[in-house]
């Protein structure tokens, strides 16, 4: 989670999932994460209720890093392959 005195990460690529659900959405940021390179930051703006807890899970289960949550928005650094 992100400190209120600190501004959000930068990015390299950003992706807009609206208020898809969990199953389409880990698939949308497997291939969106597959587009970058290691180390890259993708911002995800996710309007679902349940995305605060979906996308960090999704990601302490894939080893990407969760930057920083802000709902709608969290920012996720792409693993080292």
């Amino acid at each position: 989670m992100s400190d209120p005195d600190t501004q959000p990460p930068g990015h390299d690529a950003l992706l807009d999932v609206g208020d898809t659900l969990c199953g389409e959405l880990a698939l949308m940021l497997r291939a969106e994460l597959r587009k970058l390179q290691p180390g890259q930051v993708l911002e995800v703006i996710a309007r679902d209720p349940a995305a605060p807890q979906d996308i960090p899970a999704w990601c302490e289960v894939t080893g990407h890093r969760m930057l920083s949550v802000e709902p709608p928005r969290f920012w996720i650094r792409r693993r080292d392959d």
